[in-house]
């Protein structure tokens, strides 16, 4: 067990903010409020504090991807945002498409990913390949 969970520091830590799974919007905004203030401190933090942010961001991630899902992007719409990202043009991908002329039909959407390409763009930029289905 480590050294700061049986710390006196941060019992009297957990008592205080009692961290539990995140349920409702002002549970949400409560744990929020206690990781700002932690936050405001952390150059001076102590381990006990560092290690309750911790938790509260855990909890606090948990419950938003929960809650706020954002829609899939379009594969199209993805490979665009990858592009900008990476400050790319359509000529720095003709050797993920094989031509220029397949990049131009890709990014005008008059032709579909396949499978090789899907690959090439997931590796390129380093990616999950479900990003482009």
């Amino acid at each position: 067990m480590s050294s700061v969970l049986a710390s006196p520091e941060y019992s009297t830590l957990l008592k205080k903010v009692a961290p539990k799974v995140i349920r409702t919007e002002e549970e949400n905004a409560a744990y929020t409020e206690v990781l700002c203030d932690l936050d405001r401190r952390s150059k001076t933090s102590t381990p006990a504090e560092k290690e309750l942010a911790d938790l509260l961001t855990l909890l606090i991630e948990d419950f938003e991807e929960k809650r706020y899902q954002l829609p899939r992007a379009k594969p199209l719409d993805a490979l665009r945002f990858l592009m900008d990202q990476h400050g790319l043009k359509q000529r720095h991908l003709v050797d993920v498409f094989g031509t220029p002329s397949i990049v131009s039909e890709v990014l005008s959407g008059k032709r579909d990913l396949n499978k090789d390409h899907i690959k090439r763009l997931s590796e390129r930029f380093h990616v999950s390949p479900e990003l482009f289905f």
